[in-house]
């Protein structure tokens, strides 16, 4: 008989955990402008991973040359993405932005292919990822899909955080030896250290009067679905790559 393993259990995890933050996110940048937004919620995810690093009693990543490759998956994983998918939210509803943000995987297979010329071409690999895609829409509704055309550019802002998305799955390779707690830490550190500074001189957040509810938005954000979400993510991510992760977690192994 099957059993469903533990790297399953958490795919889904992971799967709750970023699907929810569209909703979170909707709730919180109609109060709190993008980059404000963005800012408060890698900064907490950072303070939470580090106070996680510390109980640990791991440390933080040494080197040049590694901080410089955090700053790369930081723009693509976190402070890049997530600002332009903030901004475009807040003209297109959370269930479209999800929609448009799941053609992830096809952009991985795609870049792998087509750019890195480092993956064979398999149809089955780009059929799974067309499939996912139209998971996501009947989960959310077929009706979500009336609002194509409508805001374009905050559509296209969207489908560009999902190709930054295929980015870092793809350079989040690098960091096998690093270990899934530190590159996280690393990624956060990084995207406080640019977005705090610009959130203070161009949004001037002390003059904002956020409600509760868009301050536990907020909070949700920056603890469940990016600090967690990060650590489960770059486990998979650094243990077998894009491809690898997904299909080892639901079928096992597969031989060669």
């Amino acid at each position: 008989m099957y059993k469903i393993n533990a790297d399953i259990l958490l795919l889904a995890l992971l799967a709750m955990l970023w699907g929810s933050s569209y909703i979170f996110i909707r709730i919180a940048v109609t109060e709190i402008p993008p980059l404000t937004l963005i800012a408060c919620r890698v900064t907490g995810a950072g303070l939470f991973l580090l106070f996680v690093l510390w109980l640990k009693g791991e440390s933080l990543p040494r080197g040049k040359r590694i901080w410089r490759m955090l700053l790369v998956q930081s723009f693509l994983n976190s402070f890049g993405a997530w600002t332009v998918l903030a901004w475009g939210q807040q003209y297109v509803s959370a269930g479209l932005a999800s929609v448009l943000n799941s053609v992830s995987p096809v952009f991985v297979y795609l870049i792998s292919v087509f750019v890195l010329r480092n993956a064979p071409v398999e149809q089955r690999k780009l059929l799974g990822a067309l499939i996912g895609c139209f998971g996501v829409v009947l989960i959310v509704g077929i009706d979500v899909l009336a609002g194509l055309g409508r805001q374009v550019v905050a559509q296209l802002a969207c489908l560009a955080g999902a190709l930054m998305y295929a980015g870092a799955a793809l350079y989040g390779r690098r960091f096998a030896k690093t270990g899934a707690l530190a590159t996280a830490c690393g990624t956060m550190i990084w995207a406080s250290a640019v977005l705090v500074p610009l959130a203070l001189i161009v949004d001037r957040p002390w003059l904002l009067h956020p409600s509760p509810s868009a301050i536990a938005a907020i909070l949700v954000l920056s603890v469940f679905c990016t600090a967690v979400a990060l650590l489960i993510y770059f486990r998979f991510c650094t243990a077998s790559g894009p491809w690898g992760w997904p299909a080892k977690a639901i079928f096992g192994p597969v031989s060669a």
